[in-house]
């Protein structure tokens, strides 16, 4: 397990949502890979979803749904396969016009160079309560 090696293929993913390339940061992902959103009833990206095919379902329905003022990855933590991230975003719901805002981590395991595993960890009443309708 080369930890530099695994952060810099999460760094790479973040700098790719950055710049709105999702074939990229798609092209860094196990085809088996499990992505796991902030959890909440009334988030439509909320949730874990399977394979490409269900993280590209994902990002549709994020940019169908938000839109982020901040999206900021400040800290990167490795140990063996595993890579946290910690930072902080600002965005408001499309649907309703409220905007939220959230220190986070995202835990991702990275294995033959690839993202296995994705778990995001962020203030999801917050989330929830700014999805929820006026």
């Amino acid at each position: 397990m080369d930890e530099a090696r695994n952060t810099k293929v999460v760094q790479d993913a973040y700098a790719a949502f950055g710049r709105g390339d999702i074939p990229a940061l798609l092209a860094l992902l196990d085809p088996g890979v499990e992505w796991t959103a902030v959890v909440g009833s009334r988030v439509p990206t909320s949730g874990t979803r399977h394979g490409r095919d269900g993280v590209t379902e994902f990002f549709q329905q994020l940019a169908a749904s938000l839109d982020f003022e901040r999206f900021e990855p400040h800290e990167f933590i490795a140990q063996h396969d595993k890579v946290v991230t910690l930072g902080h975003s600002v965005g408001r719901w499309k649907a309703t016009g409220r905007s939220f805002e959230s220190d986070w981590a995202m835990v991702v395991t990275v294995r033959n160079g690839l993202v296995t595993r994705f778990m995001e960890f962020a203030d999801s009443a917050g989330v929830n309560e700014a999805f929820a309708s006026a």
